[in-house]
């Protein structure tokens, strides 16, 4: 058996910034290299973040990630760091005499690349491409056929990508035909709630499959609406775990195998294989001039703790928040402070995220404002030492009362729409980025303000359920106080019933059933897209079904007009969801 101290580098690049994704390249093969590795990874499209989207199709991008490889490849043989395999996903194109009709423009292919000693030592291509929930890969790029076998150390390494490992047959059945040491898998995998287990499961699947070890690198980070948890991973032929990198934070995961020693007698430098998906893939076998490995102690590889729900959806959530506002360039945040549950989440994840010096808060009290809603409010500012404003708008709202007359639901909207009017123009005024409070159960419901409280950059918890803000604020009261710490949330804004204050007495309950009804009801429609039978036939309220049908059918022009958040379901109302706004479809009522 061979000896081989692999390195994942679990990074976190951001889309367009060539140049600085290279730097990280460089940066953490350095760190590989000290930590006395003999080959290292990274993620999936890492020279140019994922996913670019419509960039792929501009050929000035395409033509600058090619460039990018190279000159990554002799910068760090510059740094003298050449001997170092290393392992990159990249945006290339097909060349001219493969371009094919019904293909994407300029034919571009979702990457990767062997650099080693100052070139480009082999390149192949994602050969499953995905076109399901947050994917359109379809769209953008054309399949690979090509699986690179390199050998390192005296191991034969193929490498895939991602949804390869996804896909039953392809690049997986044609690394065991192979004999293939290792399997190494690139991916740019989003975080969904208990992927984590999903994606161990699958690993596991796969690399007894293959019949031999199989490392998955994932990056980390967000980008727009995903967020990216790192989970890189390592197990064995037989399926166990063998190292785990921790969730939501760069990492170097550095792990000590025992692998199969390569064949000694010639293999044909290509041979294709039948890949049991209808296709055939070319293995192309290149032997890379690396020093031999002489024998050593392997070091024990870290398995990082798993993480529970909540701790994981909350993770994912100031993960976004703060990588929205650091690769937009925003240095502050700033949203309404009501004193109910969702704006105090917001506020606590923002204060996590991006640290409470930076998060700016503003008190919004109307003559419907209970004399406790601004104290909690008050009481989380204390708590947390955020910038508070407070900026009364009961003068504001009777201007424009005298004005328009409004009456009814026109009235309570106006005064969230003059809430609206207050923080944009603080927003303006001094840079920071507004973040909405609006949860998944509201959005679902369409029980918002289109141009109220639905304006803002930014909505932290859009994806997140009303049931699971309450739930998401206790976790992280009980975190603070297992750590000795004052609770961020003041009790009493998690104990009171929900109300958007805009009319006397008004309780969310006036309009909407108890939360914890609606959501569940939510989940079988909006996320396993049950019709109205079936919904009924899970054991929801048949009243009650067609009621919330009709409210999220209803809603579905006020959530395009809604801004981005994380996505933590395997459903949000974003990429996943994508209805028509105008839709006569309703689902069959009672007789």
């Amino acid at each position: 058996m061979a000896q081989l101290r692999l390195a994942l580098a679990q990074v976190n690049p951001t889309v367009g910034d060539l140049e600085g994704n290279a730097d990280l390249v460089v940066e953490w093969t350095r760190r590989a290299a000290e930590a006395g590795a003999h080959l290292v990874a990274f993620p999936e499209m890492v020279l140019t973040g994922y996913p670019v989207e419509d960039l792929a199709l501009r050929t000035s991008f395409v033509e600058a990630s090619q460039r990018t490889l190279e000159r990554t490849a002799r910068r760090l043989a510059a740094e003298g760091l050449g001997d170092l395999p290393v392992v990159v996903g990249y945006l290339d194109r097909r060349t001219a005499g493969q371009m094919r009709l019904g293909q994407p423009a300029g034919s571009p292919l979702n990457s990767l690349a062997w650099l080693h000693d100052g070139r480009v030592a082999a390149r192949s291509a994602k050969h499953h491409l995905p076109n399901y929930g947050v994917f359109d890969e379809f769209r953008y790029f054309v399949r690979g056929d090509r699986l690179p076998v390199v050998r390192v150390a005296g191991v034969d390494v193929a490498t895939v990508i991602c949804e390869d490992l996804w896909q039953d047959g392809g690049p997986v059945s044609v690394t065991h035909a192979a004999g293939a040491g290792l399997l190494l898998v690139i991916n740019g995998s989003p975080y969904e709630r208990s992927k984590d287990d999903v994606r161990l499961e699958l690993a596991a699947r796969r690399a007894r499959e293959a019949g031999c070890t199989l490392a998955y690198v994932n990056m980390v980070g967000g980008q727009d609406e995903l967020v990216f948890d790192g989970d890189s991973m390592i197990v064995g032929p037989d399926g166990e775990l063998l190292a785990r990198a921790p969730r939501f934070a760069e990492d170097l995961l550095v792990a000590d195998l025992s692998l199969p020693d390569a064949p000694s007698d010639p293999q044909p430098a290509e041979q294709p294989v039948k890949a049991g998906d209808g296709t055939t893939i070319t293995v192309e076998r290149t032997v890379l001039s690396a020093r031999p490995v002489p024998p050593y102690e392997p070091v024990p590889p870290p398995v990082a703790p798993a993480l529970d729900d909540l701790a994981e959806v909350y993770g994912a959530l100031v993960l976004g928040v703060r990588d929205y506002v650091r690769k937009n360039g925003f240095r502050s945040v700033i949203c309404g402070l009501s004193g109910g549950i969702d704006s105090a989440l917001v506020a606590t994840i923002a204060a996590d995220a991006v640290g409470p010096d930076n998060v700016h808060v503003v008190l919004l009290p109307s003559r419907h404002s209970s004399g406790h809603s601004v104290s909690d409010a008050e009481e989380l500012v204390k708590r947390q030492g955020l910038h508070a404003r407070t900026v009364p708008i009961n003068d504001m709202v009777e201007a424009f009362e005298r004005e328009l007359e409004p009456t009814g639901l026109a009235a309570e909207n106006l005064q969230a729409r003059v809430r609206a009017v207050v923080w944009m123009g603080l927003s303006n005024q001094d840079g920071h980025l507004v973040l909405t409070t609006g949860n998944k159960s509201e959005l679902a419901t369409g029980y918002s303000t289109l141009y109220g409280d639905s304006a803002g950059g930014y909505g932290p918890i859009k994806d997140v359920t009303k049931s699971m803000v309450w739930a998401l604020s206790r976790w992280r009261n009980e975190q603070a106080v297992a750590a000795g710490q004052t609770p961020p949330i003041p009790q009493e804004i998690i104990d009171k019933p929900p109300s958007a204050e805009l009319s006397p007495g008004q309780l969310d309950t006036d309009s909407l059933p108890e939360y914890d009804v609606l959501d569940a009801l939510l989940d079988d429609y909006v996320e396993r897209d049950l019709g109205r039978d079936a919904l009924i036939a899970a054991g929801h309220d048949a009243g009650l079904v067609e009621r919330v049908i009709r409210l999220v059918d209803g809603a579905e022009y006020k959530r395009r007009q809604y801004p981005p958040g994380p996505k933590i379901t395997p459903k949000n109302f974003g990429r996943d969801r994508r209805l028509p706004i105008t839709n006569r479809w309703r689902e069959p009522s009672a007789g």
